[in-house]
């Protein structure tokens, strides 16, 4: 079985708005299932291709703290 996981999770947002992409997002955090983080990468991946230069510096100084902070929390 040849299962394209891409494909499938841009399916199931293809007709989403924003508050709807925000809902899906916000859900996915908050219930920090697993089986959830495939779906965010590839929303990310949209992101990233989108993004300008300066945003992708911002969205990797964001990460960059995130990732300290979560380090510091546990």
């Amino acid at each position: 079985m040849n299962l394209n996981l891409r494909a499938a999770i841009l399916s199931n947002v293809s007709d989403h708005d924003t508050s709807q992409l925000e809902a899906t997002i916000v859900d996915a955090v908050q219930k920090g299932e697993e089986k959830m983080l495939p779906g965010l990468g590839v929303m990310f991946e949209l992101i990233w291709k989108e993004a300008n230069e300066q945003e992708k510096e911002e969205m990797l100084s964001a990460l960059e703290q995130g990732i300290k902070n979560e380090k510091q929390s546990h």
